[in-house]
């Protein structure tokens, strides 16, 4: 039978607060882009946190997350001194301009038709204009990555810019001694992307969130299981998200400054 190495929960498991970068250096950042020239021309104070994705379908599992993750941005942006417009006339608009060009997302890929995403976004852009003083519109796409809790003797994963710990799901309280901490799990970051009404990208970041898997106690081996509640903890995701959009709002004790 094999032996269980019993971990104390509490070095384990995360209650109520982030991990926290704390102002110290990880070097996992993700390499923003950022258009200062066009930045320097262009005012960007009135935006809308548009309620359909850059990049592709978000995993179904995630999508109850995302409504939570832009209440947060949006508090956020406007904490900051941003005008952040209702997402309702952009939904509208997006129906209206999705049965005339189509469905831009395959359901069966999740993959984007970049040339309908195009059509669709210029029709609604121009239908926002009309109605709204807007300077840009900023996408927040959850993603998924692999992530792997192999950092040290407390089995830290770091990615994007944050460093969690693994957390336990099951009856038990234990890892096998020869879980493979090498293996990947999966987590989510926020890919922040801002464009101007003219759709020129002038930033592109990405922060990290939380890992979207926990251990399962009940195997004898170890393996990584799903977690019943993903982003749950609002504090990993305000961490993620003040990452994201670094250096477009600055952020106190960034992780990329050595």
């Amino acid at each position: 039978m094999t032996r269980l190495l019993i971990l104390t929960i509490s070095s384990l498991i995360l209650v109520g607060c982030a991990s926290g970068t704390g102002g110290s250096y990880n070097p996992t950042v993700y390499p923003f882009e950022i258009d200062n020239e066009l930045l320097a021309t262009t005012e960007i104070k009135r935006v809308v946190i548009a309620p359909v994705n850059l990049g592709g379908a978000t995993r179904n599992y995630l999508e109850d997350s995302e409504a939570d993750v832009d209440k947060q941005v949006r508090d956020y942006l406007e904490s900051n001194g941003f005008d952040v417009v209702s997402q309702r006339r952009f939904q509208q608009e997006w129906k209206t301009a999705t049965r005339i060009y189509g469905n831009p997302i395959d359901p069966t890929s999740g993959r984007v038709n970049q040339k309908t995403f195009t059509l669709a976004l210029v029709a609604v852009r121009d239908a926002l204009v009309k109605s709204d003083d807007l300077d840009a519109i900023v996408f927040t796409d959850i993603i998924e990555k692999d992530i792997a809790f192999n950092g040290g003797l407390k089995h830290l994963a770091r990615w994007d810019g944050v460093t969690r710990k693994p957390t336990l799901q099951g009856p038990g309280d234990g890892v096998s001694t020869d879980f493979d901490w090498n293996k990947n799990a999966k987590g989510a970051s926020i890919w922040v992307n801002v464009y101007t009404v003219e759709l020129q990208r002038v930033f592109s970041s990405v922060g990290g969130i939380d890992a979207t898997q926990a251990i399962d106690t009940r195997s004898a081996t170890g393996a990584y299981v799903r977690r019943r509640n993903v982003l749950e903890n609002k504090n990993f995701i305000q961490e993620g998200i003040e990452i994201a959009f670094h250096p477009f709002i600055e952020m106190g004790g960034y992780p990329g400054n050595e």
